[in-house]
């Protein structure tokens, strides 16, 4: 390689470096291992670098409004973004879904959970794990679909709650709870569920769980923030988040 040549691809590299930001971004608690791999892929492509916090969509909705510094919020469901731009603490029109979260009833143990959720009607269990139904909506899914099984009211004594969706999966991770209504994305890999045995629990049961993404107030003329959001909406991002059980 030429001197010359040599010296312009430095000076290309140093540009980029240059003109590199950061994003803050505020991410639910299920698309947790999804978002690490996209941003790094996104950090490898563009130079922005995402500083990633992980957590419930009630408790991220609550932390901006109190001046939280986040930039983006990737929520688990459709109603916050829209409330955070209503409240102008979203930028008008910037949501838009990046995916659509999937509900599974899942334990560590193989062969409890049966194909067909049979197991919630067996008593084979002393504690049935879900998240917050006011703070999480895989929560909220998880109770909707016990209500039109016609079990909430029967399996209310057993039932143990998470502030978010990831300590409910370590719930039962842990088996202190012998099952629960956990994100399809914290327990699928490979096409399948990955480990346990488990049930996805039909669309037919719940709202869907779109999982809508925001522009907040915070990251209005941040580069890397918008950036950010048109990565999410790219066939490498979308390729990242199909791998995990959602859908697009």
């Amino acid at each position: 390689m030429s001197r010359f040549l040599t010296l312009i691809l430095a000076g290309l590299a140093w540009i980029t470096q240059a003109s590199a930001g950061e994003v803050k971004v505020a991410v639910a608690a299920n698309f947790t291992a999804p978002m690490q791999r996209i941003a790094q892929a996104f950090e490898q492509e563009t130079g922005h670098k995402a500083v990633l916090a992980f957590g419930g969509t009630g408790s991220f909705h609550a932390q901006i409004r109190n001046g939280a510094p986040f930039q983006v919020l990737l929520a688990a469901d459709d109603e916050t973004p829209l409330k955070l731009e209503a409240e102008g603490l979203g930028v008008p029109g910037s949501h838009f879904t990046y995916a659509t979260g999937r509900l599974v009833l899942w334990s560590r143990q193989p062969g409890l959970v049966d194909d067909q959720g049979e197991v919630l009607r067996s008593g084979k269990f002393q504690r049935l794990a879900l998240a917050n139904p006011k703070l999480a909506p895989y929560g909220a899914a998880a109770i909707e679909t016990l209500t039109k099984l016609g079990l909430l009211a029967e399996l209310q004594p057993r039932i143990v709650q998470g502030d978010n969706i990831a300590q409910t999966y370590q719930f039962v991770a842990s088996e202190n709870a012998q099952l629960g209504f956990v994100a399809l994305s914290q327990v699928y890999a490979d096409g399948r569920i990955a480990q346990g045995s488990g049930w996805i629990v039909p669309a037919s049961l719940h709202q869907p769980i779109k999982q809508v993404a925001v522009l907040l107030s915070a990251g209005k003329g941040n580069p890397a923030a918008t950036a950010l959001l048109n990565f999410l909406k790219g066939e490498k991002a979308r390729a990242v988040i199909r791998s995990f059980g959602y859908e697009i």
